[in-house]
């Protein structure tokens, strides 16, 4: 876990291997840079830790990292704390006090410092416009967008643009490429073989360490491209039909390869277990893989539940060809983008799944509740848990065997065996 030091005599906090030597009597740590903005700190020139991962300590509490999940896939965007905490079943007062306690911050602040980061990201690394930028970011005008960037960077938007570095811009060969930031241990290949094992015909492919996907935004199509990058970052190319709201397509692509959190201490836990202990000691970077379609994911588990090998292949293929929205001309066995639960209410094995989804009855979020779906026909209790563990859960159990020993850890538990596997 990233921890940010915060020197009082300047005012300015710095990530970890900053060059600045302060009197330890003068600083202060923080887990998020958010936190340290809400306590009047401003990000180090120097280093730039708006640059890096700044992910929720895994330790925090299960209803805190729920929020955080649904805050990045935009919950605050449209609605605020209260309906934040409505889905979670708790209070927006209690919720608020959740985060002072475990993040230091409100929802509202942690929501808003991960826009102006983002921003700040996109006017060091693309050529977007100004305004681009803001909306990209999810702000709701420049003013705003403006009045933030001020606050958190003391600079207008057009002063951070003027101060990024050569070696900052990417060069993007037809549509934009932006980092997708981690903390080491990360490791892609494990990420890339799950990806690879699970993907959608039509959908999904992984060719040469690149991870391509389908997607569909408003009704338009668009192709996503994930592959390595650098020592802590990964590299984004995404192929959109519009700028809006970029900011949640590259969170959902971050969480999708399982960069939204870092198991610092689900590793140590399970470390000292005796089967999960050396495929931990052996690839320490495995992550929990993430989902971009949340209904896409619940599809696949109850297809390869009920099929086996090929079956399950060709079944989803079909679904895809016959209910998926065609992209033409992309190459690399990239056909379609999945279809949504409407379209498949009247499908073989998946329609009650279908039907519940798209009548609002089941939300496929990472508030999911693993039982409640497994009350659906034709979803099992194994497939209900690898709905969950591929929205963020951190105790599913998508296998057969005895786990309890394995709590509250168990989906990354389960990722170690099925990459072993």
């Amino acid at each position: 876990m990233t921890t940010y030091s915060a020197v009082r005599t300047t005012g300015i906090y710095c990530r970890p291997g900053c060059g600045a030597k302060p009197l330890a009597e003068n600083v202060r740590t923080f887990e998020l840079p958010a936190a340290a903005e809400a306590a009047g700190y401003r990000a180090c020139l120097r280093c730039r830790p708006y640059r890096v991962a700044g992910t929720v300590a895994d330790e925090a509490p299960e209803l805190v990292c729920r929020a955080v999940q649904l805050i990045v896939a935009g919950v605050l965007d449209e609605s605020g704390e209260a309906a934040l905490g409505a889905r979670l079943g708790v209070s927006a007062r209690h919720l608020r006090r959740m985060f002072h306690e475990h993040l230091g911050v409100t929802p509202d602040q942690f929501a808003r410092s991960r826009r102006a980061h983002f921003a700040r990201r996109l006017l060091d690394d693309s050529e977007l416009g100004i305004a681009d930028v803001a909306f990209a970011a999810g702000f709701g005008s420049l003013r705003q967008f403006n009045r933030a960037m001020r606050e958190i960077f003391r600079a207008s938007p057009r002063e951070l643009r003027d101060r990024r570095r050569r070696s900052d811009r990417l060069v993007a060969d037809g549509g934009l490429v932006l980092r997708l930031p981690y903390t080491p241990p990360y490791d892609w290949d494990a990420m890339c073989a799950f990806l690879a094992k699970h993907a959608i015909p039509g959908v999904e492919s992984v060719e040469d360490g690149v991870y391509r996907r389908t997607i569909s935004l408003d009704g338009y199509p668009g192709l996503l491209e994930i592959g390595p990058g650098g020592d802590d970052y990964l590299l984004l190319r995404a192929h959109l039909p519009y700028w809006e709201g970029v900011i949640h397509i590259v969170d959902r692509a971050a969480r999708l390869v399982g960069l939204e959190t870092e198991p610092v201490l689900a590793r140590a836990l399970l470390s000292e277990d005796p089967v999960i202990g050396p495929l931990i000691a052996s690839r320490p970077g495995v992550r929990v893989p993430g989902a971009w379609g949340p209904f896409e994911v619940a599809v696949q588990a109850v297809v390869r539940d009920h099929l086996d090998g090929n079956e399950a292949y060709d079944a989803l293929r079909k679904l895809v060809e016959v209910h998926g929205l065609p992209v033409p001309g992309l190459g690399h066995g990239l056909t379609h983008a999945f279809p949504g639960p409407q379209a498949l209410t009247g499908a073989e094995l998946i329609g009650p799944l279908a039907q519940e989804v798209a009548a609002g009855n089941i939300v496929l979020d990472s508030a999911v509740d693993a039982e409640k779906l497994a009350e659906v026909a034709g979803v099992s209790t194994k497939a209900a848990d690898q709905v969950a563990m591929r929205l963020g859960a951190r105790d599913a159990w998508p296998l057969d065997g005895e786990s309890e020993h394995l709590r509250p850890w168990r989906s990354l538990a389960a990722v170690h065996l099925l990459s072993d596997s």
